[in-house]
Protein backbone atom coordinates (compact mmCIF):
# COMPACT_ATOMS: atom_id res chain seq x y z
CA UNK A 1 0.00 0.00 0.00
CA UNK A 2 1.51 3.27 -1.05
CA UNK A 3 2.37 5.55 2.00
CA UNK A 4 1.01 8.70 0.16
CA UNK A 5 -1.98 9.59 -1.83
CA UNK A 6 -1.16 11.60 -4.81
CA UNK A 7 -3.49 14.29 -6.36
CA UNK A 8 -3.98 14.13 -9.98
CA UNK A 9 -3.12 17.28 -12.19
CA UNK A 10 -2.73 19.02 -15.97
CA UNK A 11 0.07 18.13 -17.92
CA UNK A 12 2.99 20.54 -17.39
CA UNK A 13 1.69 21.40 -14.38
CA UNK A 14 3.59 21.14 -10.84
CA UNK A 15 4.14 17.85 -9.01
CA UNK A 16 1.38 17.25 -6.55
CA UNK A 17 1.49 17.90 -2.96
CA UNK A 18 0.80 14.74 -0.92
CA UNK A 19 -1.90 14.03 0.63
CA UNK A 20 -1.33 13.03 4.51
CA UNK A 21 -4.23 9.44 4.34
CA UNK A 22 -4.36 9.81 8.14
CA UNK A 23 -6.13 13.35 7.78
CA UNK A 24 -7.88 11.72 4.82
CA UNK A 25 -9.43 10.10 6.30
CA UNK A 26 -10.21 12.10 9.41
CA UNK A 27 -11.89 14.19 6.90
CA UNK A 28 -14.47 12.01 5.55
CA UNK A 29 -17.75 13.40 6.35
CA UNK A 30 -16.58 16.68 7.72
CA UNK A 31 -19.23 19.50 7.80
CA UNK A 32 -18.71 23.42 7.85
CA UNK A 33 -20.61 25.87 8.79
CA UNK A 34 -22.18 29.44 6.77
CA UNK A 35 -24.33 32.72 7.81
CA UNK A 36 -27.04 33.50 5.05
CA UNK A 37 -24.57 36.85 4.66
CA UNK A 38 -21.76 34.60 3.63
CA UNK A 39 -23.65 32.05 1.70
CA UNK A 40 -24.61 34.46 -0.07
CA UNK A 41 -20.61 35.06 -1.05
CA UNK A 42 -20.72 31.67 -2.76
CA UNK A 43 -21.65 31.31 -6.07
CA UNK A 44 -21.98 27.65 -6.28
CA UNK A 45 -21.51 25.58 -2.85
CA UNK A 46 -21.71 22.12 -5.07
CA UNK A 47 -18.01 23.53 -6.73
CA UNK A 48 -16.67 23.61 -3.11
CA UNK A 49 -18.20 21.05 -1.18
CA UNK A 50 -18.69 17.37 -1.06
CA UNK A 51 -21.46 15.58 -2.43
CA UNK A 52 -23.92 15.11 1.31
CA UNK A 53 -21.42 17.76 3.38
CA UNK A 54 -23.81 18.56 6.00
CA UNK A 55 -24.36 22.30 6.20
CA UNK A 56 -24.53 24.11 9.40
CA UNK A 57 -26.00 27.59 9.58
CA UNK A 58 -25.50 29.55 12.21
CA UNK A 59 -28.30 31.76 13.98
CA UNK A 60 -27.28 34.93 14.91
CA UNK A 61 -29.38 37.51 17.16
CA UNK A 62 -30.96 39.92 14.79
CA UNK A 63 -30.98 37.98 11.43
CA UNK A 64 -34.57 37.20 10.36
CA UNK A 65 -36.04 33.88 10.57
CA UNK A 66 -36.84 34.45 6.74
CA UNK A 67 -33.17 35.03 5.76
CA UNK A 68 -32.36 31.78 7.78
CA UNK A 69 -34.62 29.65 6.11
CA UNK A 70 -34.23 31.39 2.42
CA UNK A 71 -30.63 30.09 3.13
CA UNK A 72 -31.85 26.21 4.24
CA UNK A 73 -33.47 26.29 1.25
CA UNK A 74 -30.72 27.01 -1.34
CA UNK A 75 -28.71 24.36 0.26
CA UNK A 76 -31.06 21.68 0.19
CA UNK A 77 -31.78 22.35 -3.71
CA UNK A 78 -28.01 21.93 -4.20
CA UNK A 79 -27.95 18.65 -2.30
CA UNK A 80 -26.82 19.57 0.96
CA UNK A 81 -28.47 18.01 4.32
CA UNK A 82 -29.34 21.61 6.31
CA UNK A 83 -28.42 22.01 10.42
CA UNK A 84 -30.07 25.21 11.27
CA UNK A 85 -28.79 26.62 14.78
CA UNK A 86 -31.58 26.79 17.49
CA UNK A 87 -30.28 29.61 19.88
CA UNK A 88 -32.25 29.74 22.65
CA UNK A 89 -31.94 32.44 24.46
CA UNK A 90 -33.74 34.32 21.21
CA UNK A 91 -36.40 31.97 21.16
CA UNK A 92 -38.98 33.63 22.40
CA UNK A 93 -41.78 30.78 23.57
CA UNK A 94 -42.92 27.38 22.55
CA UNK A 95 -44.81 29.36 19.93
CA UNK A 96 -41.98 30.72 17.86
CA UNK A 97 -39.48 27.49 18.27
CA UNK A 98 -42.90 25.69 16.41
CA UNK A 99 -42.89 27.75 13.68
CA UNK A 100 -39.38 27.97 13.36
CA UNK A 101 -39.19 24.31 12.87
CA UNK A 102 -42.64 24.26 10.57
CA UNK A 103 -40.50 26.35 7.95
CA UNK A 104 -37.49 25.05 8.22
CA UNK A 105 -39.19 21.44 7.40
CA UNK A 106 -42.00 23.18 5.15
CA UNK A 107 -39.57 25.13 2.84
CA UNK A 108 -36.03 23.25 3.14
CA UNK A 109 -36.98 19.63 4.34
CA UNK A 110 -34.78 19.87 7.51
CA UNK A 111 -34.69 16.88 10.18
CA UNK A 112 -31.68 17.67 11.95
CA UNK A 113 -30.86 20.70 14.80
CA UNK A 114 -27.86 22.08 16.38
CA UNK A 115 -29.65 23.14 19.80
CA UNK A 116 -27.34 25.88 21.62
CA UNK A 117 -27.86 28.17 24.13
CA UNK A 118 -26.88 31.32 22.22
CA UNK A 119 -24.50 33.95 22.68
CA UNK A 120 -27.06 36.44 24.24
CA UNK A 121 -26.30 38.28 27.98
CA UNK A 122 -30.53 38.37 28.28
CA UNK A 123 -32.99 35.72 27.25
CA UNK A 124 -35.48 37.41 24.57
CA UNK A 125 -38.33 35.08 26.39
CA UNK A 126 -39.04 31.55 28.58
CA UNK A 127 -35.95 29.92 26.89
CA UNK A 128 -32.38 29.87 28.36
CA UNK A 129 -30.54 27.14 27.42
CA UNK A 130 -30.77 24.24 24.81
CA UNK A 131 -31.68 21.54 27.53
CA UNK A 132 -34.86 23.43 27.80
CA UNK A 133 -35.34 23.16 23.89
CA UNK A 134 -35.21 19.95 24.01
CA UNK A 135 -37.36 19.31 27.25
CA UNK A 136 -40.26 21.58 25.21
CA UNK A 137 -40.07 17.55 22.68
CA UNK A 138 -41.17 19.72 19.71
CA UNK A 139 -38.02 18.40 17.76
CA UNK A 140 -39.68 14.58 18.81
CA UNK A 141 -42.81 15.91 17.69
CA UNK A 142 -42.04 16.87 14.46
CA UNK A 143 -40.13 13.60 13.92
CA UNK A 144 -36.37 15.30 13.96
CA UNK A 145 -33.62 12.60 12.90
CA UNK A 146 -30.65 14.42 14.66
CA UNK A 147 -29.86 17.08 16.99
CA UNK A 148 -26.35 17.90 18.11
CA UNK A 149 -25.55 19.85 21.50
CA UNK A 150 -22.38 22.11 21.93
CA UNK A 151 -19.70 20.58 23.45
CA UNK A 152 -16.81 22.93 24.89
CA UNK A 153 -13.12 21.56 24.63
CA UNK A 154 -12.06 24.32 26.83
CA UNK A 155 -14.59 25.27 28.82
CA UNK A 156 -17.37 28.18 28.74
CA UNK A 157 -17.23 31.36 30.71
CA UNK A 158 -20.91 31.92 30.21
CA UNK A 159 -21.90 28.42 31.17
CA UNK A 160 -18.86 28.81 34.36
CA UNK A 161 -18.11 32.59 35.05
CA UNK A 162 -15.67 32.11 37.70
CA UNK A 163 -13.72 28.98 35.16
CA UNK A 164 -13.64 25.37 35.36
CA UNK A 165 -15.53 23.06 34.06
CA UNK A 166 -18.44 21.68 36.59
CA UNK A 167 -21.50 23.48 34.90
CA UNK A 168 -19.99 22.33 31.64
CA UNK A 169 -19.84 18.44 32.52
CA UNK A 170 -23.16 18.55 34.54
CA UNK A 171 -24.75 19.86 31.41
CA UNK A 172 -23.01 17.14 29.14
CA UNK A 173 -24.37 14.45 31.85
CA UNK A 174 -27.87 15.72 31.16
CA UNK A 175 -27.73 15.61 27.77
CA UNK A 176 -25.89 12.35 27.57
CA UNK A 177 -29.17 10.76 29.75
CA UNK A 178 -31.72 12.63 26.96
CA UNK A 179 -29.77 11.23 24.18
CA UNK A 180 -31.08 7.94 25.74
CA UNK A 181 -34.45 8.93 25.67
CA UNK A 182 -34.84 10.60 22.08
CA UNK A 183 -34.99 8.81 18.71
CA UNK A 184 -32.87 11.04 17.46
CA UNK A 185 -29.25 10.46 16.83
CA UNK A 186 -27.23 12.89 19.12
CA UNK A 187 -23.99 14.22 18.85
CA UNK A 188 -21.55 16.63 20.44
CA UNK A 189 -20.37 19.86 17.92
CA UNK A 190 -17.67 21.36 19.93
CA UNK A 191 -16.16 25.20 19.83
CA UNK A 192 -12.70 25.26 18.04
CA UNK A 193 -9.56 24.96 19.06
CA UNK A 194 -6.15 24.98 17.96
CA UNK A 195 -3.90 21.94 20.13
CA UNK A 196 -4.90 18.94 19.68
CA UNK A 197 -3.57 17.74 23.48
CA UNK A 198 -6.14 19.46 25.21
CA UNK A 199 -8.52 17.88 22.84
CA UNK A 200 -7.90 14.64 23.29
CA UNK A 201 -7.35 14.90 26.92
CA UNK A 202 -11.11 16.12 26.96
CA UNK A 203 -12.37 13.93 24.76
CA UNK A 204 -11.19 10.96 26.68
CA UNK A 205 -12.18 13.02 29.90
CA UNK A 206 -15.62 12.67 28.67
CA UNK A 207 -15.76 8.65 27.94
CA UNK A 208 -14.10 8.33 31.24
CA UNK A 209 -17.23 9.90 32.79
CA UNK A 210 -19.80 7.84 31.04
CA UNK A 211 -19.99 10.55 28.15
CA UNK A 212 -20.74 8.19 24.97
CA UNK A 213 -22.07 10.53 22.63
CA UNK A 214 -19.81 11.30 19.28
CA UNK A 215 -17.57 14.21 19.14
CA UNK A 216 -17.84 16.59 16.06
CA UNK A 217 -14.39 18.52 16.97
CA UNK A 218 -14.69 21.97 16.07
CA UNK A 219 -11.62 23.38 13.60
CA UNK A 220 -11.12 26.88 12.62
CA UNK A 221 -10.42 27.20 8.84
CA UNK A 222 -7.09 29.12 7.64
CA UNK A 223 -7.66 32.83 8.10
CA UNK A 224 -5.37 35.69 9.14
CA UNK A 225 -3.73 35.55 12.14
CA UNK A 226 -4.99 38.53 13.96
CA UNK A 227 -8.78 37.45 13.04
CA UNK A 228 -8.26 34.16 14.43
CA UNK A 229 -6.91 35.55 17.98
CA UNK A 230 -9.59 38.00 17.73
CA UNK A 231 -12.71 35.06 17.38
CA UNK A 232 -10.51 32.88 20.24
CA UNK A 233 -10.85 35.67 22.51
CA UNK A 234 -14.52 36.82 22.37
CA UNK A 235 -15.20 32.85 22.23
CA UNK A 236 -13.22 31.73 25.18
CA UNK A 237 -10.74 29.67 23.84
CA UNK A 238 -7.98 28.87 26.63
CA UNK A 239 -5.43 26.35 26.43
CA UNK A 240 -4.84 26.50 22.92
CA UNK A 241 -4.80 29.69 22.91
CA UNK A 242 -0.94 29.70 23.21
CA UNK A 243 -0.60 28.66 20.08
CA UNK A 244 -1.73 30.83 18.01
CA UNK A 245 0.34 34.17 20.57
CA UNK A 246 3.13 31.95 19.91
CA UNK A 247 3.23 31.96 16.46
CA UNK A 248 2.13 35.64 16.36
CA UNK A 249 5.81 35.57 17.94
CA UNK A 250 7.70 34.43 15.56
CA UNK A 251 8.21 37.12 12.84
CA UNK A 252 8.46 34.68 10.33
CA UNK A 253 5.02 33.05 10.56
CA UNK A 254 3.30 36.48 11.94
CA UNK A 255 1.88 37.53 8.21
CA UNK A 256 1.49 33.91 7.14
CA UNK A 257 -2.28 32.65 7.07
CA UNK A 258 -3.23 30.53 9.98
CA UNK A 259 -3.71 26.39 8.45
CA UNK A 260 -4.95 24.05 10.54
CA UNK A 261 -2.48 21.09 8.97
CA UNK A 262 -0.83 20.55 12.77
CA UNK A 263 -3.71 20.13 14.64
CA UNK A 264 -5.58 17.85 12.23
CA UNK A 265 -2.46 16.20 11.29
CA UNK A 266 -2.06 15.64 15.32
CA UNK A 267 -5.89 14.60 15.63
CA UNK A 268 -6.18 12.08 12.72
CA UNK A 269 -2.83 10.43 13.76
CA UNK A 270 -4.31 9.54 17.23
CA UNK A 271 -7.66 8.27 15.42
CA UNK A 272 -5.55 6.05 13.40
CA UNK A 273 -3.48 4.81 15.99
CA UNK A 274 -7.23 4.73 18.20
CA UNK A 275 -9.56 3.78 16.29
CA UNK A 276 -12.28 3.75 19.23
CA UNK A 277 -11.15 7.26 19.67
CA UNK A 278 -14.77 9.00 20.23
CA UNK A 279 -14.17 12.23 17.69
CA UNK A 280 -16.03 11.20 14.73
CA UNK A 281 -16.10 13.73 12.30
CA UNK A 282 -14.96 17.46 11.56
CA UNK A 283 -16.87 20.77 11.81
CA UNK A 284 -15.10 23.43 10.06
CA UNK A 285 -15.75 26.92 11.07
CA UNK A 286 -14.30 28.88 8.08
CA UNK A 287 -13.49 32.40 9.99
CA UNK A 288 -11.54 33.05 6.82
CA UNK A 289 -14.07 32.63 4.19
CA UNK A 290 -16.08 29.66 2.73
CA UNK A 291 -14.05 29.17 -0.37
CA UNK A 292 -10.84 29.45 1.21
CA UNK A 293 -12.06 26.66 3.55
CA UNK A 294 -13.18 24.67 0.97
CA UNK A 295 -9.96 25.27 -1.18
CA UNK A 296 -7.81 23.82 1.99
CA UNK A 297 -9.60 21.02 2.43
CA UNK A 298 -9.49 19.95 -1.54
CA UNK A 299 -5.90 20.72 -1.20
CA UNK A 300 -5.71 18.57 1.86
CA UNK A 301 -8.10 16.24 1.90
CA UNK A 302 -7.74 13.82 -0.70
CA UNK A 303 -10.81 12.02 -1.61
CA UNK A 304 -12.64 12.87 1.68
CA UNK A 305 -12.66 16.54 0.03
CA UNK A 306 -13.62 16.09 -3.67
CA UNK A 307 -16.53 18.65 -4.92
CA UNK A 308 -19.20 17.45 -5.75
CA UNK A 309 -19.44 18.60 -9.03
CA UNK A 310 -15.19 17.44 -9.82
CA UNK A 311 -17.43 14.15 -9.65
Amino acid sequence: MALLNFRKRDAGAQAPTPVNPQVEAFLQGYSIEVMPRTAEKVENFRDLLPEGTRVYIAHIEGTPIEDMVATAARLARDGYPVMPHFPARIIRDKAMLEDWIARYQGEAGVDQALLLAGGVTTPHGEFDSSMQLMESGAFDRAGFKRLHVAGHPEGNRDIDPSGGMKNVEDALQWKQKLSERTDAQMALATQFAFDAKPIIAWADGLRAAGITLPVHIGIAGPAKLQTLIKFAIACGVGPSLKVLQKRAMDVSKLLLPYEPTDVLADLAAHKAANPDFNIEAVHFFPLGGIKTNATWAIENGGASAVPANAT
